[in-house]
C-alpha cells in the first residue's frame, strides 16, 4: 500500500516514490526540487485543509493538499 505526501504528520520525513499529475503540473513541481527519490519533511500543515508546508533540501515549498495527494512516498 502506497502512502501519498497528504497522509504525512507534521515532523517526518518520506522519500517520494513517484508522482501522478498531467505534465504542465510535472514539470512545474520538477523546478521546484520534486523528484523521485528525493527526501521531503513535512513541516507544518495549515487549518482547514490549507496548504501543506514542505522541505526538500534547503527549500521550503507551500504545496495545496489536492497536488499533494499525487504524489506517492515511501518512508
Amino acid at each position: 500500500m502506497m502512502k501519498y505526501l497528504d497522509n504525512l504528520k507534521p515532523g517526518e520525513v518520506a522519500v517520494i516514490h513517484a508522482i501522478d499529475v498531467e505534465e504542465s503540473l510535472f514539470q512545474r513541481l520538477s523546478a521546484l526540487g520534486f523528484r523521485i527519490g528525493k527526501q521531503i519533511e513535512l513541516i507544518r500543515q495549515a487549518s482547514f485543509n490549507g496548504p501543506l508546508h514542505v522541505r526538500i533540501g534547503t527549500t521550503d515549498i507551500m504545496l495545496r493538499r489536492s497536488e499533494a495527494s499525487h504524489i506517492q512516498i515511501s518512508k
